[in-house]
């Protein structure tokens, strides 16, 4: 059985299916200015509907017929184009204010099955007991086998106060489990922070929503109000899965210069040939003042530690992105994600809408992270004796239709890590096992420490495997894309 995750998604967290985007909202459609219409192809499409309507074995509803149509037009683009009907629509605007009805739960199918990635703390399936590692088998009557991660998530969410009763299957226990929870109204925190040693601070930031950056900013000066003579940062991007565009600009921002280029843009549209920069008018809701003004000057020189996985998607992989290339902190962790393109919302009434790929996106220095990711500057390790589930997780050159990366073709794939399937899946599942969810920001979390160890100049342990490449970004002839190394990992100063 393979380990690999295929479709992450939150529930209730606003991300309909897969890794979240880089999203730009726009209510006005663009018009169309290419070619005129292809007449023939309309015809057939017409005589489909025509055929359906009086052939098909049941009565179809017109509408339902046009939506389908609609919504598989959009879908075969690419993996993160989607028709949005009213209630995907009005859960997209909830999770990118960080507000959401649901059970609370990371989910992804494997096997066919809905699987438990972690629960949300304090949330209705926490509160019930979900673990990660649990498969959903039935959701109310309906079996999970065989559901698209959009239909399972559809059928989790409902009004707030509504039940739902979950089937489980858990390891080592011989039956069944069923469990019934209500589903509440749920707020997210999409940034945390504390002082985890004295002179020594993390902030994590869990997904970018509108609040991100005002929420950033409070949380970064009630550190300094704590302990003003900071020596390092921690700034946690793990499994962050993206979210809207300003939010990362305005956390690249909090780092760096004013005006400091965050990151570009280039698609078929002119709107969409920008370039963004580290101002206000850029991560700044209009009519409110700018939410970093007041941050204290130190934090634009302490010592940074960027720590990513293959769960930091888009946004932030633009604030990774962006701070490698001014080489304002350096980034720690795994390969990310490696989700170069934007998203941009067309509404299309009151309460549909599409969510449309319509540039891709590239760091201050010109480099496309489409289909590749950002690759830290210092490889580590989930857990001291190896990386994990995380070696098994999806990346955006896994998904089917994924776009190219149109600047760096070959390294996308040369990074890619050669597993024995079998193998690794039984050391996965032996990891997954004996130990419980890895909790970011504890005292166990390993590759906190070794970004601790690195800021205070101290040995750090490198990952037991790092990518291969040539300059060119092919991989050496005759050898795999990993390389083992021999010894733990070297002192970086």
């Amino acid at each position: 059985m393979s380990i690999k995750l295929k479709n992450i998604g939150l529930i209730g967290l606003g991300v309909i299916a897969g890794i979240a985007g880089s999203m730009q909202f726009d209510a006005m459609a663009q018009k169309n200015a290419g070619a005129p219409l292809p007449i023939d192809e309309l015809r057939q499409l017409a005589d489909v509907f025509g055929l359906i309507k009086s052939d098909y074995v049941e009565n179809v509803d017109d509408k339902k017929l046009l939506t389908e149509a609609i919504s598989g037009m959009v879908a075969s683009l690419d993996p993160h184009s989607a028709y949005l009907d009213k209630k995907a629509f009005k859960e997209l605007r909830e999770g990118t204010q960080g507000k959401f009805v649901g059970l609370g739960i990371e989910v992804g199918i494997e096997d066919g099955f809905v699987k438990v990635i972690s629960p949300i703390e304090d949330s209705p399936a926490y509160r019930a007991g979900l673990k990660a590692g649990d498969l959903i088998t039935r959701l109310d009557s309906t079996p999970t086998k065989g559901l698209s991660l959009d239909e399972a998530v559809k059928k989790m969410r409902g009004e707030p106060n509504s039940k739902i009763t979950l089937t489980i299957a858990r390891k080592d226990e011989d039956k069944p489990i069923i469990v019934t929870i209500i589903r509440q109204e749920i707020r997210v925190q999409s940034v945390k922070s504390k002082m985890v040693e004295p002179g020594y601070a993390w902030v994590r930031v869990a997904q970018f929503q509108e609040p991100t950056v005002a929420d950033m900013a409070k949380k970064i000066t009630a550190l300094y109000a704590q302990d003003p003579n900071i020596k390092g940062l921690v700034l946690d991007l793990r499994n962050d899965p993206g979210g809207v565009l300003p939010g990362a600009i305005g956390v690249s921002a909090a780092f760096l210069p004013k005006d400091a280029v965050i990151v570009s843009t280039n698609g078929q549209l002119a709107d969409s040939k920008q370039t963004f920069y580290a101002r206000r008018e850029f991560y700044g809701a209009r009519g409110f003042g700018d939410a970093l003004a007041k941050l204290p000057d130190a934090v634009k020189k302490v010592p940074m530690i960027v720590l990513i996985n293959a769960g930091s998607a888009s946004a932030s992989e633009i604030v990774a992105g962006a701070l490698q290339d001014y080489k304002r902190a350096i980034i720690m962790g795994s390969q990310s994600f490696g989700k170069g393109s934007v998203q941009t919302i067309r509404q299309l009434s009151a309460d549909t809408a599409v969510k449309l790929t319509t540039a891709r996106y590239y760091t201050p220095n010109g480099r496309s992270i489409q289909a590749k990711g950002i690759v830290p500057d210092m490889m580590v390790d989930e857990y001291a004796d190896g990386d994990g589930l995380n070696s098994f997780r999806l990346h955006e050159s896994d998904l089917q239709k994924h776009l190219s990366n149109d600047t760096d073709k070959a390294a996308a794939e040369a990074i890619k890590p050669v597993f024995d399937e079998a193998e690794e899946a039984r050391r996965a599942a032996a990891i997954a096992k004996k130990r419980k969810p890895l909790e970011f920001g504890s005292k166990e979390d390993f590759q906190l420490t070794q970004a601790l160890n690195q800021l205070k100049g101290l040995p750090v342990q490198l990952s037991k495997v790092t990518p291969e490449i040539r300059k060119d970004g092919e991989k050496e002839p005759g050898k795999d894309t990993l390389k083992k190394e021999d010894k733990k990992g070297d002192t970086s100063k």
